[in-house]
């Protein structure tokens, strides 16, 4: 496969495997505060030093989502935000010169009510590069998976310290990278974690070639720090959506929205190690 083909999840954990870095990884909810903030929102993250950009789906009955994140979903399902709303942002994000990769996640239905030959084909045209559903299980995922390598779109696993029954047949069939989740429950900011955290990365790593990310509670720079010693990637959600609802009284004044855009730019560039 030529460079122009390769899935630009593998191109950046490529150069950035090249460079010794580890990949900042921000959770964006689309849609929250509105779906043109969100543009500027993308904008930002990017010029803070963001690698890999999650774009949340808002979605009603969020399993694996936090109150943070869960209230995020909330402002954006007000603006009736769709799974093909937010599919069109990154469009327009990739219009507008975004550079790095765009993983999708989103819950299951969103999908099936999309149909799985549409949801794939406007994937593609909206250049997202990798998508993952909390709610599907590997079990479950072999259409999907199927229709998500036709189109050159990584189907992305969850592991947790739970996976571990099932921990290698994952692996054998992950793509992209491996989304280590920190701690079982929900999403949301997080003091510590536990060391059979790290000893369970590592275990991870030890059973593949792809790039291993950790999320789920990350929320300060010395986390961030902590886990970039053996990991390719760190994702920070809550901390960056928190940010954002905190700014939101700037973000939705014409007059300040730029100032706000800056908090959160800086917020996510202190992240990057």
């Amino acid at each position: 496969m030529s460079a122009t083909e390769m899935n630009l999840l593998d191109q950046t954990f490529a150069r950035l495997h090249q460079e010794g870095r580890t990949a900042l990884m921000p959770f964006i909810t689309a849609g929250d505060p509105d779906m043109e903030t969100t543009l500027d929102i993308l904008r930002m993250a990017e010029q803070a030093g963001a690698d890999i950009v999650e774009l949340g789906v808002p979605y009603s009955d969020p399993l694996a989502d936090g109150p943070v994140i869960q209230r995020a979903s909330e402002r954006a399902l007000v603006h009736r935000v769709t799974i093909e709303t937010c599919i069109e942002t990154a469009r327009l994000a990739r219009e507008q010169g975004l550079q790095m990769p765009i993983v999708l996640f989103t819950y299951y239905n969103p999908v099936l009510q999309t149909g799985l030959e549409r949801f794939f084909r406007l994937v593609k045209e909206a250049g997202i590069s990798g998508l993952i559903i909390p709610d599907l299980p590997y079990e479950e995922s072999e259409e999907v998976l199927r229709q998500a390598d036709e189109a050159n779109i990584h189907l992305v696993p969850l592991v947790a310290p739970t996976s571990r029954e099932r921990i290698h047949q994952i692996l054998a069939r992950a793509r992209g990278f491996i989304y280590c989740v920190s701690s079982i429950g929900v999403t949301g900011e997080r003091a510590s974690f536990a060391q059979e955290v790290d000893d369970f990365i590592k275990t991870v790593k030890a059973g593949t070639s792809l790039p291993v990310a950790v999320g789920f509670g990350i929320c300060s720079r010395q986390q961030v720090e902590h886990f970039a010693g053996f990991c390719d990637g760190v994702v920070v959600g809550s901390a960056i959506v928190r940010k954002i609802e905190e700014s939101l009284s700037l973000l939705q004044n014409e007059a300040s929205k730029e100032q706000g855009l800056l908090q959160i730019r800086d917020f996510v560039a202190q992240l990057r190690v």
